[in-house]
């Protein structure tokens, strides 16, 4: 038990005297010695630390040799830190202030990556996800032959997975809820209708996603119930069209397990197309 106090109370004063030490250096005026400070409290990873100290020293040494180092660490210490939209404002900074800086390939691939680390789950607003792919794309622009490209586009076609569920979602929100409330009307149009319409936009955004098959066939279901709850003005032609879409299924996903499906809507659409 005393040698575990003691190893408690050696560890308070160890903390206490780095505390001090801190202070002392934050309060200094020898911007030079925080500096170096700060640089070593990156080192050690102590990134809240090092953090503090730049954020008032990059204002102090822009211009000198210092400037732009002291800007890039700034940013990356939140990074590390995990304060990831902090750090992407302080890359964003870094590539305004020195758009040629030693640093400006690996800022401004930290925007991208910063922002990526930040984003939200499909189902929340994207807007963080439209901003890290922009940011991303910027990078390869700019960059083409950069040794970070693969790492930069396989995070740039995650983001774009992300949009694709987002709009999957809603998709398949408006096929849940079919003929209720909402989007309703006289003219027989309804949820279905909406669901029709982000699946559509999707595909087209989005041609190559691993999730095309699924809006496919929200497309087509959304179709077929559309038909079967029209208005007898529009039965015919809503048939037609889903028809159209079973077949058109078919042809792009014949071995799919939903082919069964899509041979009995069309098999129920030819009852009305047929006459």
């Amino acid at each position: 038990m005393k040698k575990f106090l003691s190893i408690a109370v050696l560890f308070v004063f160890i903390v206490s005297g780095c505390a001090n030490e801190f202070n002392q250096v934050y309060k200094s005026d020898n911007y030079q010695y925080k500096y170096e400070y700060a640089k070593e409290c990156f080192a050690r990873g102590k990134y809240n630390r090092c953090a503090i100290l730049l954020q008032e020293l990059i204002t102090v040494l822009k211009g000198s040799d210092n400037g732009q180092e002291s800007l890039y660490m700034l940013g990356m210490a939140e990074y590390m830190a995990k304060d990831y939209e902090t750090a992407a404002e302080y890359f964003k900074k870094y590539t305004t202030s020195y758009p040629r800086g030693d640093y400006a390939e690996m800022a401004r691939f930290y925007v991208g990556r910063s922002l990526y680390m930040s984003t939200p789950e499909p189902r929340l607003d994207q807007t963080p996800t439209i901003a890290a792919i922009s940011a991303y794309q910027s990078f390869l622009d700019l960059y083409p032959d950069s040794e970070l490209k693969p790492t930069a586009q396989k995070h740039l076609f995650e983001l774009q997975d992300k949009l694709v569920q987002k709009e999957l979602a809603s998709a398949q929100l408006y096929y849940n809820l079919g003929t209720y409330f909402g989007n309703c009307n006289s003219n027989g149009e309804s949820n279905y209708l909406s669901c029709i319409i982000t699946a559509q936009n999707a595909l087209k955004d989005f041609p190559y996603s691993s999730l095309r098959e699924n809006f496919a066939v929200l497309l087509m279901r959304s179709k077929y119930e559309l038909a079967e709850n029209s208005v007898e003005s529009k039965r015919l032609e809503r048939y037609q069209d889903a028809e159209d879409e079973c077949y058109g299924f078919i042809n792009e996903y014949p071995d799919s397990k939903y082919r069964v499906t899509a041979e009995k809507f069309i098999e129920r659409c030819k009852q009305f197309t047929k006459e």
